[in-house]
């Protein structure tokens, strides 16, 4: 049995995984879908980028995890990947699900060169946090109006400081057993530090094809997705 440890992107919570562990633990599974702090239920807790890490690492020893897949989408892909490293022996396996990846002292923005000055500029003007996407940011990422609506009432503004702060990684991504999930309908092609880490051999490429949120668009086939990185060879 695995223990899967689910952690959503930015403006999402625990909540965005509803439909995803239904399907985990049906499989036999544990699950922990896991709201970061300043996030949903967690709205008002201070947070920057090493408090997120700090998030999903206690967590994790906490209910004395092991044999976890750890599972991140977008953002959270860069406190997932630093987590990652720090769990030791407890990790089965990472899942970066269309996400960002972290790089040593490289920050969420770092990776937007041409946007980085509009989300610089939106945290500043809201207060030190990243507004939520509107309802016309979803189009064309296969999901229906009943999916959007729901992502837009759950949503909740970003702390900034976890956004700009620096990841400090604690040991070599490549060295850790990853799965990489592509929506191919946000672009084909994983961003170029992802694919220098696929060129690794200890990364696994899948595709799916679907939007940039599939625990909304496409939940069971994710599912599968994560129960098959967690079978033999993880």
């Amino acid at each position: 049995m695995s223990e899967f440890v689910l952690v959503a992107g930015a403006w999402l919570g625990a909540w965005a995984w509803e439909d995803v562990v239904p399907e985990l633990r049906a499989a036999g599974h544990g699950t922990h879908a896991l709201t970061l702090s300043g996030l949903a239920e967690k709205q008002g807790v201070p947070a920057g980028q090493r408090t997120h890490v700090q998030d999903i690492v206690a967590e994790i020893e906490r209910h004395d995890l092991r044999d976890v897949v750890l599972v991140g989408h977008s953002y959270s892909g860069i406190p997932v990947g630093q987590a990652a490293v720090l769990v030791g022996d407890r990790l089965a396996r990472v899942v970066f699900v269309d996400a960002n990846v972290p790089a040593d002292g490289e920050s969420f923005v770092s990776g937007w060169p041409d946007g980085r000055a509009a989300v610089e500029a939106a945290i500043a003007a809201n207060g030190g946090f990243w507004p939520p996407l509107t309802a016309a940011d979803y189009a064309g990422q296969d999901l229906d109006d009943t999916h959007i609506t729901r992502i837009v009432a759950g949503s909740t503004p970003h702390p900034g400081a976890t956004l700009t702060e620096p990841a400090a990684l604690a040991g070599p991504l490549g060295a850790l057993p990853a799965t990489y999930i592509k929506c191919l309908r946000d672009g084909e092609r994983p961003s170029d530090d992802v694919a220098a880490l696929l060129r690794g051999e200890r990364w696994r490429l899948v595709r799916m094809d679907t939007g940039h949120w599939p625990m909304f668009s496409r939940p069971r086939e994710l599912a599968r997705i994560l129960l098959d990185a967690a079978g033999p060879g993880t």
